[in-house]
């Protein structure tokens, strides 16, 4: 079941879709975003989804997604494919720069729903890349 509910997730998000990816979140989902500090529930999540929109149109290929703890755990291996649009705070400034780097996220679940996001990519790639 948690990879029907990944891929629902990866779906939404390609879709540009944030109440899809909140739909596959338990209330008190805990984000790890990489670079940054944990972020709790599905407001803040929403938060940090209009923070990207803003400042990201990205698109992820070339998805795998892998299923562990009969279901309890799983993750995804992507690339991501985007477009700097507006400059993010502390890092380089915004020029509609375009990017592409591998990333992954691991998952935990509980009663169908997504309860743990971490997500992990290069950050000194990604700014070698928009600088």
């Amino acid at each position: 079941m948690s990879k029907e509910v990944l891929a629902r997730y990866f779906d939404a998000f390609n879709r540009k879709d944030t109440d899809g990816m909140l739909d596959c979140l338990a209330e008190d989902v805990a984000h790890y975003v990489n670079e940054g500090a944990v972020r709790m529930g599905r407001d803040t999540f929403r938060d940090f989804c209009a923070h990207m929109d803003r400042c990201y149109d990205e698109k992820l290929t070339e998805l795998v997604l892998f299923e562990a703890e009969e279901g309890a755990r799983g993750a995804a291996e992507f690339m991501v494919n985007g477009t700097y649009l507006e400059t993010d705070p502390g890092l380089p400034e915004a020029r509609g720069q375009t990017y592409r780097l591998p990333a992954g996220s691991f998952f935990s679940f509980q009663d169908g729903r997504i309860t743990r996001v971490v997500t992990y990519y290069n950050l000194a790639d990604w700014i070698k890349q928009v600088s």
